[in-house]
């Protein structure tokens, strides 16, 4: 019970930007007020404002208005449920790991300082709590401080890190890093890509050639390919996902800074454009402040209902 309260702490907590600049203005509007034509002008505004995006809005108000005719609403306070349960049911629940594969292994990619290898040292730590022997593999050989950061992380850690040579092949560092993991009997590896922007082709087919020799060193793997997304830059994100999932098979999305984000409402255009669910998001600057995306706890948090 008190692990369930503090998680719905940290949410509360988390999202508080989020609520103090954007949700919180849709919180307060619901009241004594009649629903009207005026009502869904001023919804529709905040939703967008609120950076869940114009399709996602539309189809929002769409499922309000059905609902205000077959429940026969009057005012403005009575869709303060509705709203809450339209934006749940456009959250799609994350799945369960289920750690099929020994080793389990993870491809981690995103945009330059998205906060990918910060939250891959974050997901090591989580992993390892569970019980789970952990490998790290360092496969941005483009910037030095990026193997750096990486194996400050596996000392602080202790999860051995398998790094090659700077301007190295890094598909060469990706199959050394699955062999290792087989070698080593490692239950999870984390493989800490190269940030590459959308628009640069050849670091996307690079990005190809990398799960390609992953599987080649083990058959099916990568058993995971996850992308984070920084959480502060809003719809501008949408583009870069979806270049990274026409590239690659990404099976889910780690939202980092969320606790630093306006741009809450992102969530729903993410779910709404790329289907994908989100599997963690990060709530804080520290190793257990990436928690398990909650779609129940983050419609509260939102609307400051926890």
């Amino acid at each position: 019970m008190r692990t369930m309260e503090n998680n719905l702490n940290k949410w509360k907590n988390g999202l508080s930007q989020t609520r103090k600049s954007t949700f919180g203005k849709i919180a307060a509007f619901f009241g004594a007020s009649e629903i009207s034509p005026d009502t869904w002008e001023e919804l529709e505004a905040l939703f967008i404002q609120a950076d869940i995006g114009v399709k996602t809005s539309l189809d929002l108000l769409d499922g309000l208005q059905t609902q205000v005719k077959e429940e026969g609403l009057i005012r403005t306070e009575d869709l303060r449920k509705a709203v809450e349960q339209e934006l749940h049911s456009r959250l799609i629940a994350p799945p369960n790991l289920t750690w099929e594969n020994n080793p389990f292994v993870i491809l981690v990619v995103g945009v330059n300082g998205s906060g990918k290898t910060t939250t891959l040292a974050k997901l090591g730590t989580k992993f390892q709590k569970q019980g789970k022997s952990v490998l790290f593999t360092a496969a941005d050989t483009y910037r030095a401080a990026a193997v750096e950061q990486i194996q400050a992380w596996g000392k602080r850690l202790e999860i051995p890190v398998i790094a090659g040579q700077k301007d190295g092949d890094p598909g060469a560092v990706v199959y050394d890093g699955v062999q290792a993991a087989v070698a080593r009997k490692k239950d999870v590896l984390l493989i800490d890509t190269a940030g590459r922007l959308h628009t640069r082709y050849n670091l996307m087919e690079e990005l190809k050639k990398i799960h390609r020799v992953a599987g080649k060193a083990l058959k099916g793997a990568p058993h995971a390919c996850w992308l984070v997304m920084d959480a502060t830059t809003g719809q501008n994100a949408l583009l870069q996902a979806q270049a990274f999932k026409e590239a690659i098979p990404l099976d889910g999305i780690i939202l980092a800074k969320l606790d630093s984000s306006a741009k809450g409402g992102m969530v729903f255009a993410i779910q709404e454009n790329l289907g994908l669910p989100i599997l963690f998001a990060g709530l804080g600057e520290g190793p257990g402040d990436l928690i398990p995306f909650n779609p129940e706890a983050f419609v509260a948090g939102l609307l400051n209902q926890t």
